[in-house]
């Protein structure tokens, strides 16, 4: 009980530095555009990340992080070895102002823990493979889709007055960080969500409850603690993160600040209804270098983007291994 106890805050400690790591990711731009001060920035971002409990009633995401792996090696030391994994990247790349990936960093715990457990069959392959794929084609479909929405709303605003124009999108940014923050909320709470899930899971196993995973039912309490950790967790902000995504990667307008987060938002929706763990980052990254990439090619800083690029691509094998070792260490002290 002890055991399941301290992974259980531990997991909702993963998900508070996921809300303030990820808290970059809805108010970056409608800091940088001076919308709203980083104060009113954050209790906007953290009201709409726990609002989110009350518009997303179904749990695919976390049914897809639950099912990473192999049923009968879930255990203590294994889920503790993948959130302390996870954790230890989250508060690295914060400290270097990173904007890495939450969901990816837990994905490669898990998967590094499940393979010292039981080898390469420890992993089920399918939900692993579906969010290798979106890591790649998120941030594309976020591009995608800030470069078009950018291009139709210049059009159909290029006969507004500047300053009109400029009143408008400033009012439309707090809809579409809202709309960003809802889906971050409702997206990345499910990844703890699921994380805690198997542990319970295991548990009530331990304890004479012989159900398979599929048909164990999620407690009532589970969703409501996560979305409040979350919602804390952006509270606190994720200062030098904000500076990387509204301003070092581009230059950003409140008209460019209502597409890149209307781009990143519709995204997100799409993928948490299709059960697709993405990473809200990777998304929003790629949908503010899409906006940008609308001025002018040399307008987003390249340099910039791919350093991220590397952090993306590393953030899942650094985690697995650092797992890995974890889960050894813990398999020998108890």
């Amino acid at each position: 009980m002890v055991l399941l106890i301290i992974i259980v805050g531990l997991a909702l400690i993963f998900d508070f530095t996921n809300g303030f790591h990820d808290a970059a990711n809805s108010i970056a731009t409608i800091v940088s555009t001076k919308v709203l001060t980083r104060f009113q920035a954050v209790i906007w971002a953290a009201a709409f990340n726990f609002i989110a409990f009350f518009v997303f009633r179904e749990h695919k995401v976390a049914g897809t992080i639950a099912g990473i792996v192999s049923s009968h090696l879930i255990n203590y030391h294994l889920i503790l070895a993948a959130t302390i994994a996870a954790i230890s990247w989250n508060l690295l790349t914060w400290h270097y102002g990173i904007p890495s990936s939450s969901s990816h960093t837990l994905i490669g715990g898990l998967v590094g823990a499940a393979i010292a457990a039981g080898g390469f069959r420890g992993v089920n392959s399918e939900p692993v493979v579906k969010a290798l794929i979106f890591m790649v084609l998120s941030p594309v479909i976020g591009m995608v889709l800030g470069a078009f929405v950018t291009i139709i709303v210049v059009h159909l605003s290029k006969n507004t007055g500047v300053r009109k124009a400029e009143r408008t999108f400033k009012r439309l940014q707090l809809l579409s960080s809202a709309a960003l923050s809802l889906s971050h909320g409702g997206g990345d709470s499910q990844k703890t969500m699921g994380l805690i899930f198997t542990v319970i899971w295991f548990y009530s196993n331990l304890h004479g409850n012989n159900m398979p995973l599929e048909k164990f039912k999620m407690p009532g309490w589970l969703p409501l603690a996560c979305y409040t950790a979350i919602a804390l967790g952006t509270t606190a902000g994720g200062w030098k993160i904000v500076k990387t995504m509204g301003t070092r990667i581009t230059k950003v307008t409140p008209l460019e600040g209502v597409c890149a987060e209307g781009a990143g938002a519709l995204t997100l929706f799409l993928t948490i209804l299709l059960g697709i763990p993405v990473s809200t980052t990777h998304t929003i990254t790629g949908a503010i270098i899409g906006v940008g990439s609308t001025k002018r090619f040399s307008a987003v800083r390249w340099g910039v983007t791919f350093n991220l690029i590397w952090a993306w691509v590393l953030t899942i094998p650094l985690s697995a291994l650092f797992a890995m070792v974890l889960y050894w260490i813990f398999s020998l002290l108890f």
